[in-house]
């Protein structure tokens, strides 16, 4: 079946972990300090190394680096102390693939072990049913950064450590999050994404860990929340930077302790999630300003993976260009012309390739042949940006109606940027859907 090698100094946990191991039909080989695993690894080949954090005669994240320079197809999960949070997040940045706090779990070790049985082995044919490389989505570009973006997606899908994507709105990182779930072990299992800023403040803990019947008024039947939907899977935060503070503490705790509590019930049931975030605001900021914890911060921000925009692309833009034109209804056999191709790659794109897509589907639209030239764009020039004639129109108002009218002109925009897309619209803007529905009642946006 598999087999394991388990370090550790203490032979009941040796004994404990290795039982239960070999019962769930693995062979394992124990060791009880850095030298002894070195040797073993030497003589066998192994589909996981577990190992304990405090050796005799080392620690493991000297092991960790051993086999990781080593045996690159073996994983290592290590066992830190209870409450040993540094540890943790020091080993998932050494590359482990998981941890394990004392005392020990069993049922989080067996979704630990199945997790890690899971991952793709090297050179090995995919099994039947597993997900053919050709579905996948694809991230498109030859340019270094994105070749170095995809390469950091291959590593961190073998991992299980909490991911932090950072980037402009419509720069992929829901895609980003998606490959690197579809590529790893809990690629069978469910990706749930989940819009933080779209869900009201009072019905936040419910619909991150359900409710039992009667907990409230309206409960009629037990809910499930993200974290049950998710399981053995993905959970994938989006716009993680705008839950409130209270959300926040509740959220640390269930990402620490690996549980979480329905609404109205008094036990706490395990939860076996993976956590990938994602914000267009920058984290360190938002800690600094006291809207983000930081303690939250450290266990979400383990590993950052940063999308780049489309104008560190340019080169790029023909490429996704031709894709988008492609993919789309009637995009079929258009080209772009040499003119719009250039237009595309001076533009600056701060929408990304959100607005790439809705840029093609309007010229599209407005193009009467098979080709697509600079005009069909209808690229805003910098002068036509400028917020020269805004200034002129409102001379002399009120400062409060001088504001309202600047904002009703950038909410418009936006707006018709994103084909009225209010989701979208409020990731262009830079806001929560939720601020973005109240200024759209308060201006008289319909």
């Amino acid at each position: 079946m598999g087999k394991v090698l388990i370090v550790d100094d203490e032979a009941d946990i040796r004994e404990l972990l290795s039982m239960t191991l070999q019962r769930m039909g693995l062979e394992t080989d124990c060791a009880a300090n850095e030298f002894e695993a070195v040797q073993l690894l030497q003589k066998s080949s192994y589909e996981l190394c577990l190992t304990d954090m405090r050796l005799p005669d080392g620690d493991g994240l000297k092991l960790l680096e051993h086999v990781t320079a080593n045996y690159a197809a073996t994983p290592v999960a290590v066992i830190t102390a209870h409450g040993s949070t540094e540890n943790a997040v020091a080993a998932l940045k050494a590359g482990a693939f998981d941890y394990l706090a004392k005392p020990v779990s069993l049922n989080q070790l067996r979704a630990l072990v199945r997790s890690a049985l899971k991952l793709p082995r090297p050179n090995t044919p995919r099994k039947g049913g597993e997900q053919p490389a050709g579905t996948l989505p694809v991230l498109l570009g030859d340019s270094v950064l994105m070749q170095q973006t995809r390469q950091m997606i291959d590593r961190l899908a073998r991992s299980q450590a909490p991911v932090h994507i950072g980037g402009e709105s419509g720069c992929g990182k829901e895609m980003a999050a998606r490959l690197m779930h579809m590529m790893g072990p809990r690629r069978d299992a469910p990706f749930v994404p989940v819009n933080c800023g779209a869900i009201p403040e009072n019905l936040m803990e419910s619909e991150f860990f359900g409710y039992r019947k009667g907990a409230f008024t309206g409960a009629d039947q037990d809910k499930e929340g993200f974290f049950q939907a998710a399981s053995g899977g993905t959970l994938f935060l989006d716009e993680v930077a705008d839950l409130p503070i209270q959300m926040q503490v509740k959220l640390l705790r269930a990402i620490q302790e690996k549980k979480v509590r329905k609404v109205g019930a008094t036990a706490e049931e395990n939860v076996d999630v993976r956590i990938i975030s994602a914000t267009h605001h920058h984290l360190g900021d938002a800690v600094r300003d006291g809207k983000f914890r930081q303690d939250l911060y450290y266990r979400l921000n383990v590993i950052e993976l940063r999308m780049p925009s489309l104008r560190e692309m340019p080169d790029d833009i023909p490429i996704l260009a031709g894709e988008i034109l492609r993919r789309s209804a009637g995009g079929e056999g258009v080209t772009l012309l040499p003119e719009a191709v250039d237009a595309l790659r001076n533009y600056s794109f701060p929408g990304n390739v959100r607005e790439l897509e809705n840029i093609l589907e309007r010229a599209l639209a407005l193009s009467a042949g098979d080709s697509i030239g600079r005009d069909e764009l209808q690229l805003a020039s910098p002068s036509a940006r400028s917020d020269a004639p805004l200034a002129a129109d409102l001379a002399g108002l009120p400062l409060q109606e001088h504001l309202d009218r600047v904002e009703k002109a950038a909410i418009l925009e936006a707006l018709e940027k994103t084909r009225f897309n209010r989701t979208a619209a409020a990731k262009l803007l830079g806001i929560t859907f939720r601020a973005l529905r109240y200024r759209m009642e308060r201006l008289g946006i319909n």
